[in-house]
C-alpha cells in the first residue's frame, strides 16, 4: 500500500484544495492530510485564517479524498509524521517548489499543480468587507494599537476620540487616514467597531453606550469592576447582536493557549495548584494614574486580571473562598496577594506596583508540572517538568511585537464569523474576574497588611 501526505491550513475549503487533495489521493492507495491548528498558524504569524481547526477538518474530510486527518502543530513535525506513519510520498502544492526538497532525504517528494485562479487569499478579500474601528482615549496603551492592527487583515482604522482633543489628534496625526472626532457621535457614525483604552472607571458606561449605537467592542482590561456590570454588558450585546470582548493580551498569545490545551489534555495530571505573578515598579508614583485611589489605581485593578487567568481558564469560576491581603500606600494597594480554594486545588496569585517579584507561573499537577518564567503574561517559552527528568520538555513560540494582534485578530475573526464569546477568554471568566475586583472594593475578605 502506497501512503501519501499532504498539508495546509484549508480555510474557506474552495476548489483549488479539493483538486489538490484528489491528485494526492491519486498518488497512492491511502492519503494523510495534516491540517495545521489554529495556535500554530498564529505562531507562525497567520492571524487570517478564517475557520477555526475544527471547521476545517470537517471540511476536508467531506471532500471524501481523506482516509485520515491529523493536525500539525509544531515545526518539524513533517519529519516526524513521516516517519511515524512510514509515508511513501510527500504531496504538496507547486507554490512551495523547492522548499521541502529536504524531505527527499525521508520520503519521496512530489509537487502538484495548482488551480490558477482562485486562493483562500482571494477568497478572503473577495467576501471580507474591511471592520472599520474607532480608538475611544488615546493615551499610552492606545498608542500600540495602529501598529498591532497593521498585521490584521480585515479591519481599517478610522477614527479616534479622546476627552482630551489634543490627545486624539496626536495619534490620529501618526496613522494614516484617521480623524480625530470632536465628538464620540461623530466617531460612532463612522465605524463599525470600537477599541476603548480609557481609565477603568469608565469603561462601563463607554462599552454601554457604544452597544447601544450598535459597535463592536473591544475593551481593554479589566473589562468593568463589578460583576453585574459584566453580566449586564454580556448579556445586552447579544440583544444587540454585537461582539462584546475583552482586551487580554496573554489570552490570546499562541503559546499561552497551547500552554493551556496541554494542561487540559492532562500531561502533569489533576492541576491542584497554581501560582502566578506580576509586578512593576515605576519611579513617578505621583502623576501616573495606576497610582490614584480616585482613578481605580492600584496593583489589582491594573494587573490582577492577568495571574487570574490561567487560574480560572484551568479551574474555572466556581472556586469556594477567596482571601485578598494588601499593602496599601495613599489609597491604593502597592502590593496584593490572593489565595483562592477550590474543591480540590488551591491558588495564589500576586500583583505589585510598589513591591517586585519573580513574576513566573507555576502549575502544579499530580504528574508534573508547568513552569513559565517571566514575564510569563508574554509567553514565548515553558517547560513541563516531571520528576524522571529525562521526561521532561521545552516549548519554544514566537511573541510578535506589543502582542495585541493575537487580540484584535480574534475579535475581527468574532464579528465575521458572528461569534458572541471567544474560547480563548469567555464571558463568564470575564465576569468571575470582574467579581473579584469587585470583592476587593467591598474589602470582602481583606486583611492589609
Amino acid at each position: 500500500m502506497i501512503k501519501i501526505i499532504t498539508y495546509g491550513t484549508y480555510d474557506l475549503l474552495h476548489q483549488g484544495h479539493i483538486n489538490l487533495l484528489r491528485r494526492a489521493k491519486e498518488l497512492g492507495d491511502y492519503l494523510i492530510v495534516g491540517v495545521t491548528s489554529d495556535s500554530f498558524d498564529r505562531g507562525r504569524g497567520k492571524l487570517n485564517v478564517r475557520n477555526n481547526v475544527l471547521e476545517r477538518v470537517e471540511a476536508v474530510k467531506a471532500t471524501g479524498y481523506a482516509d485520515e486527518v491529523i493536525i500539525e502543530d509544531y515545526v518539524g513535525q513533517k519529519i516526524d509524521d513521516i516517519q511515524k506513519y512510514n509515508i511513501d510520498i510527500f504531496a504538496i502544492g507547486s507554490d512551495w517548489e523547492g522548499k521541502f526538497d529536504y524531505l527527499n532525504e525521508f520520503t519521496k517528494v512530489v509537487y502538484l499543480p495548482r488551480t490558477e485562479g482562485i486562493s483562500s487569499t482571494m477568497l478572503r478579500a473577495e467576501t471580507t468587507t474591511d471592520v472599520r474601528i474607532g480608538i475611544i482615549g488615546c493615551g499610552r496603551v492606545a498608542r500600540r494599537f495602529p501598529a498591532e492592527a497593521e498585521v490584521v487583515s480585515g479591519l481599517k482604522i478610522l477614527a479616534t476620540y479622546d476627552i482630551n482633543q489634543t490627545e486624539a489628534e496626536c495619534l490620529a496625526s501618526n496613522v494614516e487616514g484617521v480623524k480625530a472626532c470632536c465628538s464620540i457621535e461623530e466617531l460612532y457614525d463612522a465605524v463599525d467597531a470600537v477599541y476603548i483604552a480609557t481609565p477603568h472607571l469608565s469603561h462601563y458606561q463607554y462599552i454601554k453606550n457604544a452597544i447601544h449605537a450598535g459597535k463592536h467592542v473591544l475593551c481593554e482590561t479589566p473589562l468593568v469592576l463589578k460583576g453585574e456590570e459584566a453580566k449586564e454588558l454580556f448579556a445586552l450585546a447579544e440583544e444587540k447582536n454585537v461582539i462584546l470582548m475583552e482586551a487580554n493580551k496573554t489570552a490570546h498569545c499562541p503559546a499561552f493557549n497551547h500552554l493551556m490545551v496541554m494542561i487540559k489534555s492532562g500531561v502533569i495530571g489533576e492541576v491542584v495548584d497554581i501560582e502566578a505573578s506580576l509586578s512593576k515598579l515605576w519611579d513617578d508614583q505621583k502623576s501616573l494614574r495606576e497610582f490614584d485611589p480616585n482613578q481605580a489605581g492600584g496593583s489589582l485593578y491594573e494587573l490582577g486580571s492577568y495571574p487570574l487567568l490561567p487560574i480560572i481558564r484551568l479551574l474555572g469560576c466556581q472556586y469556594e473562598n477567596l482571601n485578598l491581603y494588601s499593602r496599601m500606600k495613599n489609597g491604593v494597594d502597592m502590593y496584593t496577594k490572593g489565595v483562592m480554594r477550590y474543591p480540590h486545588a488551591v491558588c495564589s496569585f500576586k500583583v505589585g506596583l510598589g513591591v517586585k517579584t519573580e513574576g513566573n507561573l507555576v502549575i502544579s499537577g499530580t504528574k508534573g508540572y508547568a513552569y513559565v518564567p517571566a514575564p510569563w503574561w508574554k509567553t514565548d517559552y515553558f517547560e513541563l517538568r516531571y520528576e524522571d527528568q529525562n521526561k521532561n520538555q521545552k516549548f519554544f513560540y514566537k511573541w510578535d511585537g506589543a502582542g495585541l494582534r493575537y487580540e484584535i485578530q480574534e475579535f475581527i475573526s468574532c464579528i465575521l464569523n458572528k461569534r458572541f464569546s471567544t474560547s480563548r477568554l469567555r464571558r463568564r471568566e470575564s465576569i468571575c474576574m470582574a467579581e473579584v475586583m469587585e470583592q476587593f472594593t467591598n474589602r470582602i475578605n481583606f486583611m492589609e497588611i
